[in-house]
């Protein structure tokens, strides 16, 4: 399977990252008729309007979905604010622009959303990667 897919209407890109997709849910349960988990291709752009879907695409949690105007540089959008928010029974999420310090001592830019592991389970910490979901964790 690819790890990145993109999507677009001709007004919009949608950029899909399989890698970064903890499977939360909250794009097909939000506009279920662009993202379409069980058909292929599962995104299907035409579905919406390019306000709708951009809207939407804000709400990924984990940051695999992402997206950039067609007729601007290919420069996916981020926050400048930051906000902290805890999923029920799911990851704590960081919305906004960070630098993530890892225990080896490197660090990592992210951007957009960051889905954090509240489970312990993750193969990915400390970042989310849907195990949570797998294990019934509560929280």
């Amino acid at each position: 399977m690819a790890t990145k897919r993109e999507y677009t209407n001709g007004e919009v890109t949608v950029v899909w990252e399989a890698k970064k997709c903890v499977h939360s849910g909250i794009c097909f349960r939000g506009l279920p008729e662009v993202f379409r988990p069980r058909l292929r291709p599962w995104v299907k752009i035409d579905a919406s309007n390019t306000d709708t879907i951009i809207n939407q695409v804000k709400q990924c949690p984990s940051g695999a979905l992402s997206y950039y105007l067609n007729d601007s540089p290919k420069k996916v959008t981020s926050t400048s604010d930051t906000k902290v928010e805890v999923l029920k029974n799911g990851p704590l999420l960081v919305h906004g622009d960070l630098t993530v310090a890892l225990k080896d001592g490197s660090t990592i830019l992210k951007n957009k959303t960051t889905a954090f592991c509240r489970c312990g389970f993750s193969n990915t910490k400390p970042f989310c990667d849907g195990s949570h979901s797998k294990k019934g964790f509560v929280g």
